[in-house]
């Protein structure tokens, strides 16, 4: 069992950066895949970046804009968002899919899930 706190959301204007964080807690941290996912109003939840087993993989929207990375504890997980613009804005969770061997950004493949922080990013 594990459960998700996301932090650090907020208002920016374009061109500004976001640094995103998620607190994990339970009775096991064997989280083999780790995913962050945006969602915005009338559209689909989307993948945006994962990691699992050293490796990482990023939506082309989000490709040498954001990062994804883990603390040395992996209780922490962040997302460093760098050049956002307004298609940036929506929902974002983090996620944990504790049976998957490679990044992945099929939602359905995700079993933990955050409740979300807001990033609202203004032209």
């Amino acid at each position: 069992q594990v459960r998700l706190v996301e932090s650090g959301g907020g208002s920016v204007q374009a061109g500004g950066s976001l640094r995103l964080s998620c607190a994990a807690s339970g009775s096991t941290y064997n989280r083999v895949c780790v995913g962050w996912f945006r969602q915005a109003p009338g559209k689909e939840r989307e993948g945006v970046a994962a990691a699992a087993r050293g490796n990482t993989y990023y939506a082309d929207s989000v490709k040498g804009r954001f990062a994804i990375s883990q603390d040395n504890a992996k209780n922490t997980m962040h997302l460093q968002m760098n050049s956002l613009n307004p298609d940036d804005t929506a929902m974002y969770y983090c996620a944990v899919c504790s049976y998957c061997a490679v990044p992945t950004l099929n939602k359905y493949a995700y079993n933990y899930w955050g409740q979300g922080t807001q990033v609202t990013v203004s032209s």
